[in-house]
């Protein structure tokens, strides 16, 4: 490695070069170090360089695998593993993207297929980049985020209609007698246990219905509806029938066909019945049983002593069986008592009452708006606000409609614009929108508006953000490159904020 030098006063004195093999944070203090060391008093009194603040041109949700990865070609390890992530840092994983990818590499954590949102390109991509890598030790055991307080579910209301395919719902909790507190755009952490009738399914299964720390264990500490690569690993090892091995062996290399997809743990049992393990290791191999992160639909200045969400139920039928989403249904169907915590947000409303705000959320996407729509009213703020919702039918689909029905009456909400998409012959959706109203959206942004969009990532996020690069070129007379500059400039100035998933 070549060292440079520069001059503090009499004495020259070494510099590490960008093109060494380091970080920036480790860069910077190497400097410094080299400054103390060879300048004596006089060079150690001056600080060392200050590290420039990293980019991360990948960590963007709207790009697609291929594009993120090429923008951390040539990084290192961590970073390139990084840009595999699905950019969502919704906390699924137990880390953050840049955090998962930081325990890969260094040997901390073991399991490639973490990333839910990232799904199976994702693991893909982080298998062949972590192939042939000699990575720091073995994993050791990552500190579980804070179990939270008790709090007391006061109402689980169906806010679709009963013609509806959906069965969204409005989860009510009691605050009372804890600490917490909260601010619009913040996260709820809930921490939920399993379906009581898939444990006691594996446990029959497992010829243990009987052990009861073992039940305890399927129920609240493990996740059993998303078994890891090293399950797979586990029980392909210990299968006696050798067909089964290899049929579990393709399954943990991803293999295209490979079957039964997308696995619970009952369904791994049931399909490879001469694979058993000691139940100890199978245990083990599970992942932990993580919080889920609910954006919250309420403010406290509206709701005080409470906190509401805005919940989609997840049920569907597979392979005979039906699946219950492990959150959303202990919420709505079975939950008293739920411990929950608080996670602080990004998302934010702009500090200046005045300042126009823009809000895209379709469906459960809602639930935030609702939140900065209730902060708004309680403090009696009449200024530029404009609602983008949509989502099936507007019959049975529209969430809060008598809220969002007074706010417009009252002045908390200025513009309402809205998309159902099944309602007519063609498919209307939220871009359409905000491109049918690209001259006064364009307007709102050039006053200095704040843009938000909340709700799903690999659809509806990637389409409001091709329509809000299509309005730049269209109303700003901008080029591709340039619009997407703009954006980027935007998000940098806190103005064009997600939060998706």
């Amino acid at each position: 490695m070549n060292v440079i030098t520069q001059s503090f006063g009499a004495a020259p004195v070494p510099i590490i070069p960008d093109s060494a093999p380091f970080t920036p944070e480790q860069r910077a203090w190497l400097n410094g170090f080299l400054a103390g060391l060879y300048g004596g008093a006089e060079s150690a009194a001056a600080p060392a360089p200050a590290a420039p603040a990293e980019d991360f041109p990948w960590h963007d949700p709207a790009l697609e695998l291929d594009e993120r990865l090429a923008l951390a070609e040539g990084r290192s390890l961590p970073r390139r593993l990084m840009a595999a992530m699905a950019q969502l840092d919704c906390g699924q994983c137990g880390y953050l993207c840049q955090s998962y990818a930081e325990a890969l590499a260094e040997g901390r954590e073991t399991s490639t297929a973490l990333c839910q949102p990232g799904g199976k390109v994702t693991r893909d991509a982080v298998k062949r980049l972590m192939a042939d890598v000699k990575v720091g030790p073995a994993a050791t055991p990552v500190a579980s985020k804070p179990r939270g307080e008790t709090t007391r579910l006061l109402a689980s209301e169906r806010l679709t209609g009963t013609a509806s395919g959906k069965d969204v719902r409005r989860i009510v909790l009691d605050l009372s007698g804890t600490g917490i507190t909260y601010a619009p755009g913040d996260s709820l952490g809930v921490v939920v246990r399993n379906d009581p009738e898939l444990v006691e399914a594996c446990l029959t299964r497992l010829n243990a219905r009987g052990d009861d720390a073992l039940r305890e264990a399927l129920s609240a500490e493990r996740d059993i509806a998303r078994p890891l690569d090293r399950t797979l690993d586990l029980l392909a090892g210990a299968a006696r029938d050798p067909r089964e091995g290899a049929a579990l062996r393709r399954l943990a290399d991803g293999e295209d066909g490979a079957e039964p997809a997308d696995a619970d743990l009952l369904d791994l049992l049931e399909a490879f019945p001469s694979a058993r393990p000691p139940v100890a290791d199978l245990v083990a191999s599970l992942p932990t049983l993580k919080p889920r992160l609910y954006s919250i639909a309420s403010s406290l200045r509206a709701t005080p002593g409470r906190v509401e969400l805005c919940v989609g139920v997840v049920r569907e039928a597979r392979r005979g069986r039906v699946r219950d989403g492990v959150a959303s249904c202990h919420l709505a169907f079975r939950a008293e008592a739920v411990p929950a915590y608080t996670q602080t947000s990004h998302f934010r409303l702009p500090e200046r009452a005045e300042t126009p705000v823009i809000m895209v959320g379709p469906g459960t996407g809602i639930a935030p708006f609702r939140a900065f729509l209730q902060e708004r009213a309680a403090l009696g703020i009449k200024g530029r606000s404009w609602l983008f919702f949509g989502d099936r039918h507007a019959a049975t689909d529209f969430l809060f409609a008598d809220e969002i029905a007074a706010w417009r009456k009252d002045g908390t909400l200025q513009r309402l614009s809205l998309a159902w998409s099944r309602d007519g012959q063609a498919k209307d959706y939220v871009q359409h929108r905000m491109i049918e109203d690209s001259a006064d959206l364009w307007r709102w942004l050039q006053d200095g508006g704040h843009f938000y969009v909340c709700g799903d990532a690999s659809r509806m996020a990637k389409d409001v953000d091709a329509a809000l690069r299509q309005i730049a070129m269209s109303e700003g007379g901008m080029n591709a490159d340039q619009a997407r500059d703009w954006i980027v400039a935007l998000a940098k100035q806190g103005r064009y904020q997600r939060d998706v998933y």
